[in-house]
């Protein structure tokens, strides 16, 4: 089985979950490929392995290589639920000891959640705290750039139960749904929203939101997270 990567942002933790064989070649080249996207903008991954059945010494190679990069620019690249075939792998070359390895993903993004964010550009915010929902990644980067130069702490992720993972580890002021969250600014969403962060306030982005200028969304973006964090 050839591998297969599966990579989204959790906040500021970027998740990569893989399946098959991490060897030498393509495969090897794909979870490169990946990694290197990641870490344009975190230096906190998360590499998902429960179903990776084969690791070589070139794909282990990759994974350390990894490792030490993230690990000199003060961040860290963590394991979540290896495999047998993988944990046996590890603790045959001893490197084990060497990665942080967490019983399943859940636990790997919480562990970096629950630690202080090293965002050079963000380090200094002190505004409210605001979770950002929708499937774009690019909209995400949007709301995260904008948001961040005028002082908010921002999270970000396309996934409901990431959502959930992130307002468990955070306190949030504003929860603000994106122009592509569709179903997921329906009463449901919004009540279990509710539940979890029960005195932030809720802003819903339009569809028209993607469609205006830079400029014109980033001022609207500004006036309703004001509002809503009023």
């Amino acid at each position: 089985m050839s591998l297969a990567v599966e990579s989204r942002f959790c906040g500021t933790v970027f998740v990569v979950r893989c399946s098959g064989k991490i060897v030498s070649g393509t495969a090897s080249q794909v979870l490169n490929d990946a990694l290197q996207r990641g870490l344009l903008e975190s230096t906190r991954v998360v590499l998902s392995l429960a179903e990776v059945d084969h690791i070589d010494s070139a794909g282990m190679g990759l994974l350390v290589r990894f490792l030490w990069h993230t690990r000199n620019r003060n961040g860290d690249m963590r394991l979540g639920a290896p495999s047998a075939t993988v944990s046996r792998l590890l603790d045959m070359t001893k490197l084990s000891s060497v990665f942080n390895i967490y019983s399943d993903e859940e636990a790997a993004i919480v562990s970096f959640l629950r630690e202080a964010v090293v965002v050079p550009a963000e380090a200094s915010n002190t505004g409210p705290r605001v979770l950002f929902l929708d499937p774009s990644p690019d909209t995400c980067a949007f709301v995260r750039a904008v948001l961040g130069r005028h002082g908010y702490r921002v999270l970000s992720t396309g996934l409901m139960g990431d959502a959930k993972i992130l307002l468990s580890a955070s306190t949030v002021d504003v929860v603000v749904l994106g122009p592509e969250s569709g179903p997921l600014s329906g009463p449901a969403t919004l009540e279990v929203l509710h539940k979890h962060a029960p005195s932030a306030k809720t802003v819903v982005l339009g569809r028209e939101f993607k469609n205006r200028s830079a400029e014109e969304a980033g001022i609207a973006l500004l006036e309703q997270v004001r509002a809503g964090s009023s």
